[in-house]
């Protein structure tokens, strides 16, 4: 292996250019946008739905710039648990890092079993019990993983080019069934205009939190965009590839979820029986809806297809990333030093095999005891807007330690967008929805205990690993002038 693809702890520079930018397509297309953008419509109206996913598109877009900016300056896998514990605190790197692996982990587990559920569409009489399929699609994720990230890259480059392929044939045949070339007569905006306006709710405070509602929606179907930064660590050259994807996401974001919420809108009432369920059912995915309505018979069957594809893709990646986390915390000193292990393809063997056995273990208790699963998806429910809050503060950090030490910003080979207003709007904006997640206590006042416990459990979780460390360790917020921003040093001589 030439010298430039291996990286100094063991992981290889594998990924090329185009494995980074589809790996950062696929990342905010998945089953968000096939399924759930269909209920989001529905609780909010057209033009309420359209203006939430705006506002939290425009959200990521700064995250992802403020992620890009660390990521080409400092390339390292689980990159923003490095971060934090680098530009603001150890005990920080720590609760993400952690929190972060235990949400992916939980995906990993949950994704197997969407993914057993998607298949019985075509087998439902087969025989072949559910869980056979969750091993087999589970056996499948690992080998990708356990091969090398080249392997894994790959895949994921075809699972995102399918995603892309598809959204783009739905907005055309969306826009010519409109404009009434395909499927019937010209549709106008009187869809989107329906009976309640095209944003619902009792005058202006009614709206603000009926948009407040869809904004957690929104940033679930975009979580996954973080994982540019992860890859980094193994780009091939993450100088050119990661700031040629970060720039990507104002225009994915504009065209894949901006144009197919506004054509689901104009197509389908947001009051339509079908888009009650939100996602349960592939025949009420609004993409299936608008195919459907152009006459295209196999709509339901390709749909399924490419939510099963959507949902493997989910797992391949949170594999991915849940390993490479944990392999980062062990050089950060954060997780014990085995995980850092790496075999001759420079994969992190031991914490995949370790990720891998716990992915299992949650199987097995969502399959055995569902009360003990609802409570342990609850834990890791906000850990994603948690994670972003931590990048928006470790890039704040991270530029005042440059003003404080008058370092170089010629080093800095990309360069965020409207610093500092990116990081402040991001980071406020996380935390205004992680506050305003139990939108129905906030617009009806009715207090249900275990609903509120459910909802917020994650933060209670985070504060707990961020306590442990801090009281075990310690720490205390590293000061800007002693923020260490030297790219050629490795955190274990930091320590």
């Amino acid at each position: 292996m030439a010298k430039q693809e291996i990286q100094d702890n063991g992981v290889k520079r594998g990924l090329k250019d185009r494995h980074i930018s589809m790996i950062a397509i696929g990342g905010c297309i998945g089953t968000g946008l096939f399924m759930t953008s269909g209920g989001a419509i529905h609780d909010a109206g057209a033009l309420g739905a359209l203006l939430a996913y705006a506002i939290i598109g425009a959200m990521v877009f700064f995250l992802m710039t403020s992620l890009g900016e660390m990521a080409t300056y400092l390339p390292v896998s689980g990159s923003f648990s490095t971060y934090a514990t680098r530009f603001v605190d150890p005990s920080l790197g720590f609760a993400l890092g952690w929190n972060y692996w235990f949400n992916w982990v939980i995906t990993v587990a949950a994704d197997v079993t969407i993914a057993a559920q998607v298949i019985q569409y075509w087998t439902p009489l087969s025989g072949i019990p559910a869980w056979s399929w969750s091993c087999l699609f589970l056996i499948i994720i690992f080998g990708l993983n356990a091969l090398s990230v080249r392997v894994y890259g790959e895949s994921e480059y075809w699972f995102a080019l399918i995603k892309v392929v598809t959204v783009i044939i739905f907005i055309a045949v969306g826009l010519l069934t409109i404009l009434g070339i395909m499927g019937g007569e010209f549709v106008g905006f009187d869809t989107f205009t329906k009976d309640g306006g095209p944003i619902l709710g009792d005058g202006l405070g009614g709206s603000l939190l009926t948009i407040l509602g869809v904004f957690l929606v929104a940033g679930f179907s975009f979580q996954g965009t973080e994982l540019i930064g992860i890859t980094a660590g193994e780009s091939e050259n993450p100088e050119r590839a990661v700031p040629k994807a970060i720039k990507q996401v104002f225009w994915r974001i504009l065209i894949f979820y901006i144009l197919a919420i506004f054509v689901i809108g104009m197509l389908i009432p947001y009051d339509s029986s079908a888009l009650m369920g939100g996602g349960d059912d592939i025949s009420t995915s609004p993409f299936t809806l608008v195919f459907q309505n152009a006459g295209l018979a196999f709509a339901a069957s390709f749909m399924n297809a490419v939510i099963l594809t959507s949902v493997l893709s989910a797992g391949n990646s949170g594999m991915y990333a849940s390993t490479r986390m944990l392999y980062s915390m062990s050089k950060d000193k954060l997780a014990y030093p085995v995980f850092g292990k790496t075999n001759k393809s420079g994969v992190p063997y031991v914490s995949l095999l370790v990720t891998a056995i716990i992915v299992i273990g949650i199987f097995v208790l969502q399959h055995l005891s569902g009360d003990a699963y609802e409570y342990i998806v609850a834990a890791s429910g906000m850990t994603g807007f948690i994670a972003w809050v931590g990048i928006a503060v470790s890039h704040y950090r991270f530029r005042k330690a440059f003003d404080k030490q008058n370092y170089d910003k010629s080093k800095l080979k990309y360069k965020a967008k409207l610093f500092p207003f990116g990081p402040i709007f991001a980071g406020v904006l996380c935390v205004l929805v992680i506050i305003g997640r139990d939108v129905d206590f906030i617009k009806t006042g009715d207090f249900n205990l275990n609903r509120f416990v459910i909802t917020y459990m994650g933060i209670p979780v985070f504060l707990a690993f961020f306590i442990y460390h801090k009281v075990r360790y310690k720490t205390k917020m590293v000061p800007l002038e002693n923020v260490d921003l030297r790219q050629d040093v490795d955190m274990e001589q930091i320590k």
